[in-house]
């Protein structure tokens, strides 16, 4: 096996099931050997059970820690079990006008995540609510405004970075404006680019100069970006658009590529390798183990090829080892009672109390 072969798995985030590590999952984790993974509510029973499970986890990859991930946004995209804080859905702290609240609900987030090892949430939703008839953002975005999308996106941003927990700005260039959910289908936007520069655009612009440590893309197609491709496999929206013009060089995720939007259209295979080609850095596969195969697969065959070229893998090698020295090392351990400790203490629960109150009190003030 060559170095680059090696380090193929580096680039893929990767789901599973159960809630534990069995041996053949070890196993696997150990001979793919995969940059990170994400949990859902399948894999999530407990504090104690969590802290297990993500210590577990790390001993698999001893060389180089994994990105553990969640998909932890509050309201109805919520991963973990009751006893943690669960804060309500982002429309609500859009209501709120408060950055100051955004910042603390995402600062107590990261700091349960951590508690119980997970290093990563995919958070915060960048997307502008600017359709009503949207069927998958609604309350998952901040509001209707780029300002406000903006100015809470950041605060949430600093929230979970600056508790060493890595952020993620999605879903870029913008899901707000879709009539279709890319969990189905493909969905087609049609808006100019100058509506994109003034809706969609500004708050991951706002989240890149703020330093969002990685991105993740929309599985939608913008006919005034590239009528060809979904955002998720074109050059000119990851390359050109996020890299060269927005001047970002964190690191890019892709949404699900077991979506429909994507695998209705695209061997999982092919999806891969021409994500990475777009310039994205790590492609996720959020359930089937095979897909996962057949994807690292159909990359080292692409790398060996040089349809990926050895410039390309090093980028995004440079990229993920970057994020990794600056979040998740030191490695260490969690403990349980550490997240005893952390997880719904009363402080994180007044919080949430008073998240509802403001609420409140600001749509009777404004009624």
């Amino acid at each position: 096996m060559t170095i680059a072969q090696d380090q193929i798995g580096q680039l893929f985030m990767i789901g599973f099931d159960g809630t534990t590590v069995s041996a053949d999952l070890a196993s696997f984790i150990k001979e793919c050997q995969p940059g990170g993974v994400i949990l859902f509510a399948r894999n999530l029973e407990s504090t104690e059970q969590i802290v297990d499970l993500t210590n577990s986890l790390q001993r698999c990859s001893p060389h180089s820690p994994l990105l553990i991930s969640i998909d932890q946004e509050g309201g109805r995209v919520s991963r973990l079990p009751k006893e943690f804080t669960i804060f309500p859905p982002c429309d609500v702290l859009g209501q709120c006008h408060s950055s100051e609240l955004a910042y603390a609900a995402a600062a107590t987030t990261a700091k349960e995540l951590a508690a119980v090892g997970i290093n990563m949430n995919m958070s915060p939703v960048l997307d502008v609510n600017s359709n009503p008839s949207n069927p998958v953002i609604g309350d998952r975005a901040f509001g209707a405004t780029p300002d406000l999308v903006s100015e809470l996106g950041l605060a949430t941003v600093g929230g979970l970075q600056d508790n060493r927990v890595v952020a993620c700005g999605k879903h870029f260039p913008g899901h707000g404006d879709t009539t279709s959910d890319s969990h189905k289908e493909l969905p087609v936007v049609s808006a100019s680019r100058d509506r994109l520069e003034r809706i969609e655009f500004p708050p991951f612009r706002r989240a890149i100069d703020s330093g969002v440590a990685t991105m993740m893309t929309a599985h939608v197609q913008y006919q005034a970006l590239d009528a060809q491709r979904p955002a998720t496999l074109s050059p000119t929206i990851i390359s050109k658009l996020l890299r060269q013009e927005l001047y970002y060089d964190g690191v890019v995720l892709t949404d699900d590529l077991e979506m429909h939007a994507i695998i209705d259209h695209y061997g999982i295979g092919d999806a891969a390798v021409l994500a990475i080609q777009a310039g994205c850095d790590m492609p996720l596969i959020c359930k089937d183990r095979n897909r996962v195969i057949t994807a690292v697969q159909a990359v080292t065959k692409a790398v060996t090829s040089s349809d990926i070229s050895p410039q390309r893998l090093a980028q995004s090698l440079a990229r993920i080892r970057r994020l990794k020295d600056r979040y998740l090392l030191p490695y260490r351990p969690v403990t349980i009672s550490d997240a005893r400790l952390a997880v719904g203490c009363r402080s994180h629960r007044a919080l949430l109390r008073s998240i509802h109150q403001t609420r409140e009190r600001v749509v009777k003030a404004e009624a």
